[in-house]
């Protein structure tokens, strides 16, 4: 395996101080719902090179990226998600010039010419995140279950949290070497192991993956020698056979804005309409 950079070491210091999410990740997945770490994977740390170390090592380089962009093979779609400071996404749907934009509890959906000739003029239409609570409870995030399947900081931390993580080996991905890991999890603990994210988002979360929370997923997580996710596929999910995502520009110069507000009409809270293209 080849020697990991030099952030390995400045992340060991993050940890000691008690600052890296995928050790609280692994903390919360001690109990039994979440099917416990080995105690050797358990004191794993990024400087240390077995697998659970360099998924340790993945979360932290993607909590500081932020931003990427990502692609869907199989789909055809491709957009791009943030994940901190605030939740954003933007998905292209193939074959149309129709997008949807989330931005934290707000979702956009249009910016084509047949949206334009439904609304009269207007090109999108605007959905406010219904209280999670009720009335005057926090906003939740619209389309959360889908941002959740395809953020790579919620893989890692259910990598990070689950028993014995495998080297696969090195690949070739696109001209470029990298490395190959694989775990075995349950829907379940997939989610139980998301404390970063509150209640309503796990259920959204566990819903999209299946109902059957004993389900078993496999996670298949390549990264590059920067120790970044590049591509995550995600086998035994509910409905289809696989879920397979890319990410590039990872920490680049990516930005996500609202729509115009004289080009919008606004649904308020009315029930989310699926996702274009999915």
């Amino acid at each position: 395996m080849p020697v990991r950079h030099k952030a390995a070491a400045a992340a060991l210091a993050v940890l000691l101080a008690g600052a890296a999410g995928c050790s609280g990740a692994a903390k919360a997945g001690t109990g039994p719902a979440t099917g416990s770490p080995a105690a050797s994977s358990a004191l794993a740390t990024p400087t240390d090179h077995s697998p659970h170390g360099m998924l340790l090592t993945a979360q932290l380089a993607m909590r500081d990226a932020r931003r990427a962009k990502f692609r869907l093979p199989q789909e055809g779609a491709t957009g791009m998600i943030f994940w901190a400071p605030k939740t954003g996404l933007r998905l292209d749907r193939p074959g149309s010039a129709e997008q949807l934009i989330v931005l934290d509890t707000t979702a956009y959906l249009g910016g084509d010419p047949d949206t334009a000739a439904r609304l009269g003029g207007r090109h999108w239409e605007k959905y406010g995140g219904a209280s999670a609570g009720g009335s005057g409870g926090t906003k939740e995030i619209p389309y959360s279950g889908l941002i959740d399947q395809l953020n790579p900081m919620v893989a890692l931390t259910a990598a990070c949290a689950a028993d014995r993580p495998e080297l696969v080996g090195e690949e070739q991905l696109q001209d470029s070497t990298v490395t190959h890991y694989r775990v075995s999890t349950t829907v379940e603990a997939y989610t139980a192991a998301q404390t970063q994210l509150p209640p309503e988002r796990r259920r959204a979360l566990r819903e999209a993956l299946g109902s059957d929370s004993g389900r078993v997923l496999t996670l298949d997580l390549w990264l590059n020698d920067k120790d970044q996710l590049v591509q995550l596929r995600r086998t035994g999910q509910a409905p289809g056979p696989a879920a397979t995502v890319g990410y590039g520009e990872i920490a680049g110069p990516l930005s996500l804005q609202a729509p115009a507000e004289a080009d919008i009409v606004d649904r308020g809270g009315a029930a989310l309409p699926p996702v274009p293209g999915l």
